[in-house]
């Protein structure tokens, strides 16, 4: 039975109809609550169906690829009711049902243990990377340099032949972001470039929007021209505060979501780079962003934040000793990453194995490799 706004109860599955459409999770207990309008509770008949089976049977790859063929919605992915209805599945005997739950239960339990001991790994990584730049970009690479008070309070001392410099200060131009309005997309052209394209702290052009005609591009670049060195920090949505440089000459350009940082000749931008990944400056960000429909920082807010900037000798030492030390952490994490995608990636073979009889689950030696 497959139903909405209703109270759910031990043994529903609660099924993800709107944004993250197709994730699932078993009710435990006869506790009141409500759910959301985005999910649909589906409540199997115990005597022909067990909740557990039908949780995995939704995880499965021809559930999965079903449920994405009848999602409606760009912006946000949405599954009718209706359409959940018509979705088809293999059941076969409750005592069967059981079996292949207990199998499941089992193996995936010990393929979760170790995604969430990388995960673990990853967040400890990351919480290492940025300890390592903070302390390299506001503290120095020399230990027994003397300091001074820096002035701002998340700064604390820095060394004293250091200046804290607001990045307005330190520009060839003022900071600017991409056009405010939505070009017309074409099939090929000239790369256009948003904030997911450099979510991951690196202008990746498997992420960009789309491609824009040359005629917008000639029309956008009169504002702001990307070129090499650039620092491009993402200024609204979920990721406001990102950095990443831009390492190529390739022709593209960038949307408004955009901030777009060019040193000057008192600032090496790898060290700038740094410096905004900074615990210090990040916080500094997030104290200075607004809300509206979403987390937001302006470009004069952006302009009149600070860095603590070294003798260029300096910076140049500091970047270079960073590039370094984050090449290290990062080939870790990348590692870490990629064992998790793969043992998720393994979880999902499994259980699209297990529930549509592939396996023989009383007799499977299990080889996930993890």
């Amino acid at each position: 039975m497959v139903r909405a706004g209703c109270q759910p109860l031990d043994g529903d599955v609660l099924f993800s109809k709107d944004g993250t459409v197709g994730r699932t999770v078993v009710v435990r207990g006869n506790h009141p609550f409500v759910v959301a309008s985005s999910l649909i509770i589906i409540r199997p008949n115990q005597d022909k169906l067990t909740s557990r089976f039908l949780d995995y049977l939704c995880q499965s790859h021809g559930v999965q690829e079903q449920v994405r063929s009848f999602v409606k919605g760009a912006g946000l992915p949405r599954l009718s009711i209706a359409s959940l209805r018509r979705i088809d599945g293999v059941f076969p005997p409750l005592p069967e049902q059981q079996r292949i739950a207990d199998f499941l239960d089992r193996e995936t339990g010990e393929i979760d243990a170790f995604i969430a001991d990388q995960e673990e790994l990853v967040a400890v990584l990351q919480e290492r990377r940025e300890a390592v730049v903070t302390h390299a970009v506001t503290e120095g690479l020399n230990a027994g340099a003397p300091t001074k008070n820096s002035g701002v309070a998340w700064f604390g001392d820095i060394p004293l032949q250091w200046q804290l410099r607001k990045l307005k200060s330190i520009v060839s131009t003022p900071i600017t972001d991409g056009p405010h309005e939505t070009p017309e997309a074409q099939s090929s052209g000239v790369p256009f470039v948003s904030a997911e394209a450099v979510s991951s702290g690196a202008v990746d052009f498997e992420k960009i929007w789309g491609f824009i005609s040359r005629e917008d591009h000639a029309r956008f670049s009169r504002k702001y021209k990307p070129q090499r060195g650039d620092i491009y920090m993402v200024k609204s949505g979920a990721t406001t505060g990102i950095c990443a440089i831009v390492e190529t000459d390739l022709e593209f350009n960038i949307w408004s979501p955009l901030a777009a940082i060019r040193c000057g000749a008192s600032a090496l931008p790898r060290f700038v780079l740094h410096s905004l990944r900074s615990h210090n400056f990040q916080d500094s960000v997030a104290l200075h962003w607004n809300y509206g429909t979403q987390q937001n920082i302006g470009m004069k807010v952006i302009g009149n934040l600070s860095i603590p900037l070294p003798p260029l000798e300096e910076q140049a030492e500091i970047a270079a000793y960073l590039d370094r030390e984050t090449a290290e952490i990062d080939a870790v994490i990348a590692d870490a990453k990629e064992a998790i995608e793969v043992s998720k990636e393994r979880r999902a073979a499994l259980i699209s194995a297990a529930v549509t009889g592939k396996i023989d689950v009383c007799n499977h030696v299990a080889t996930m490799g993890v």
